[in-house]
């Protein structure tokens, strides 16, 4: 049967996609533009997104399996409301979701509280599903990394309760193994919840020591207050969104994203491999820094 991927040119779909294939899985990817869509030619390609209900139609057709991941927007639990319905009347019964860690704790953030509704709406739907609960991604810091190189700085307001910041390579991999799991499954599973962590839970302290290490000079923690985050943030996306992303670091610094017992010991099992860790992301970007 066939698996349909969504944000599958995003920085996780497309890995999830890469995975897939490596397991020789039926994919098809739903792209708003295919020209962007660099797949092997044995991935299936269908134009659209989350909001067209002829496309999602015409994508859902033959596939029994769904991996569901939207990006953070105003309208993203429309999306994915509407997306669920869709593949529900298709006869779509098995669905890979990826959420966020604490997102029935953290609801005053928008996007957490969405993907607590859309985990509610899965569970109620009937569906045989996986939720997978990330943490703070690794990669996200790509995003500050001329911030650190170039002032000395590590600006993310994370806090001293420590994140368990988790590598997008590591989060496709598990996303793939479910996706087969569910689509290989002889009968109906029951919905499960993975929290997906990295190896080691880190403040904003600890990550600007790991920048200190592999730089060869001091990098220090930017602090706790969020208002500069929020207004460099609003340089680069619409002022909600910047809004939003400083509601996450207050709550990242008040709670923090702790993994529980057993959390980083299960996906080393389901991975069969230890976990990408944060030195290893300093690591790999220092070394390609002095390459260049």
């Amino acid at each position: 049967m066939t698996i349909l991927v969504t944000g599958a040119t995003g920085r996780v779909g497309r890995q999830v996609v890469q995975q897939l294939i490596r397991r020789d899985a039926k994919v098809r990817v739903l792209v708003r533009d295919p020209a962007k869509a660099d797949f092997p030619t044995r991935v299936e390609i269908a134009k659209g997104d989350l909001l067209d209900i002829d496309a999602l139609r015409s994508a859902f057709k033959g596939v029994s399996t769904l991996f569901l991941i939207n990006a953070v927007a105003g309208d993203e639990f429309t999306q994915a409301l509407i997306t669920l319905n869709i593949a529900r009347q298709c006869g779509v019964e098995r669905v890979v979701y990826l959420s966020v860690l604490h997102a029935d704790r953290f609801v005053d953030v928008p996007h957490f509280a969405v993907k607590f509704g859309a985990e509610r709406m899965i569970q109620q739907m009937g569906f045989s599903a996986t939720i997978l609960r990330p943490a703070y991604f690794i990669d996200n810091d790509l995003t500050i990394k001329d911030v650190v190189l170039n002032h000395g700085v590590y600006p993310m307001p994370i806090g001293a309760k420590g994140i368990a910041m988790i590598d997008a390579r590591d989060i496709a991999e598990v996303a793939a193994i479910e996706l087969i799991r569910q689509d290989q499954a002889s009968s109906k599973l029951p919905v499960e919840t993975l929290n997906l962590v990295g190896p080691d839970t880190l403040t904003g302290a600890a990550v600007a020591a790991i920048w200190s290490d592999v730089l060869g000079r001091p990098v220090l923690y930017g602090g706790d207050d969020p208002s500069g985050f929020e207004q460099n943030a609003a340089a680069f996306m619409p002022k909600w969104m910047a809004y939003e992303m400083r509601l996450m670091a207050e709550r990242f610094v008040s709670d923090g994203m702790v993994p529980e017992a057993g959390d980083v010991a299960r996906l080393t099992a389901i991975l069969g491999r230890p976990l990408y860790s944060y030195r290893d992301f300093a690591g790999e970007f220092a070394a390609e820094m002095k390459q260049a």
